[in-house]
C-alpha cells in the first residue's frame, strides 16, 4: 500500500509527503524516524499490524496529533481499545477497506440481510485474497459479517462461524458462516451469498487493482485532517454512513 500511495501523493498539489515510516532501526530512502514524523505530519496513514497501529495511536494522542488513518486490520480487543481511547483526544479513520465500491456493499448486504428472514436464509460471506496476506479472515469480510448481523438486529459474535472441518452437525439458522481462500496474486475477492432452500442470491465485489484502495486512503486523509476527536470510518469519509 505505501507504495501505490507514493506516486498518488506526488501527484496531487493537495499533500506534501513528510516521509515514511519502517521498523524500528530501518534505513532506506524517504524514511523518516517516527517521533518525527508525529511532529510535522498533519495525517498518518497506517497499513501495518493491529499491534503497531494501536502504538502509533498512543503516541500520536499523546502528542497531540497528527490525525491518523489506519488501514491495518487483525486486530485484538486490547488493540481496538486503545485506538478508541487515542480517538478521544485525536481524529481516527480505521477501515477495513477503502474502497467506494466495498462500502456501497456493506450497504447493500445490511439492508439485504434486514429484508431477507434468518429462519428462511442463510448467509455465507466467501473471501480471496493473495498468498503473502497474514490475516484471516479479512477485515473486509468482518465489516460484511458485522453489517449481516446488523441487519438482522444480532452481534455478529453470537452467530459466526469461521470455519468448518470434521462432523459438523447441521448448520443452526441464523448462522453467518465465513470461507477463506489464498493464493497467488490475488487483489481481493468478496462475496456475500443468501441462501433459501430454492433461490440463491449473491452479492460480490472484486478488487482489480491496489490504486484503487490508495486513492481511497488519500480521499480517507483529505477528510480526517482537521476533524475532531473521535473514531470514523470510511463510510463517514464518502458520505455513505
Amino acid at each position: 500500500m505505501g507504495r501505490a500511495i507514493l506516486p498518488l501523493l506526488a501527484a496531487d498539489p493537495a499533500f506534501a509527503f513528510v516521509g515514511g515510516i519502517g521498523r524500528e532501526g530501518s534505513m532506506g530512502a524517504g524514511l523518516i524516524d517516527r517521533s518525527a514524523a508525529i511532529g510535522a505530519a498533519d495525517v498518518i496513514l497506517d497499513f501495518t499490524t493491529g499491534s503497531a497501529a494501536a502504538e502509533l495511536a498512543g503516541l500520536c494522542a499523546s502528542a497531540g496529533g497528527p490525525a491518523l488513518v489506519i488501514g491495518a486490520t487483525g486486530f485484538e480487543p486490547d488493540e481496538l481499545e486503545r485506538i478508541a481511547e487515542a480517538a478521544r483526544t485525536i481524529p481516527i479513520l480505521r477501515s477495513g477497506n477503502f474502497s467506494i465500491g466495498v462500502n456501497m456493499l456493506i450497504g447493500l448486504v445490511a439492508q439485504t440481510a434486514r429484508a431477507l428472514p434468518a429462519h428462511e436464509w442463510d448467509i455465507e460471506i466467501l473471501e480471496a485474497h493473495h498468498n503473502r496476506k497474514i490475516d484471516a479472515p479479512s477485515g473486509t469480510a468482518l465489516m460484511l459479517g458485522e453489517a449481516a448481523a446488523e441487519g438482522r438486529g444480532v452481534s455478529l459474535a453470537s452467530v459466526e462461524r469461521r470455519g468448518r472441518d470434521g462432523i459438523t452437525g447441521e448448520r443452526p439458522p441464523g448462522e453467518i458462516g465465513f470461507a477463506v481462500l489464498r493464493a497467488g496474486g490475488i487483489v481481493g475477492e468478496h462475496s456475500v451469498m443468501f441462501a433459501a432452500a430454492e433461490e440463491v442470491v449473491t452479492l460480490s465485489h472484486s478488487a482489480l487493482d491496489r490504486g484503487m484502495f490508495a486513492r481511497g486512503a488519500l480521499a480517507a486523509a483529505r477528510w480526517i485532517a482537521g476533524r475532531a476527536p473521535g473514531e470514523y470510518g470510511m463510510r463517514d469519509a464518502l458520505g455513505l454512513a
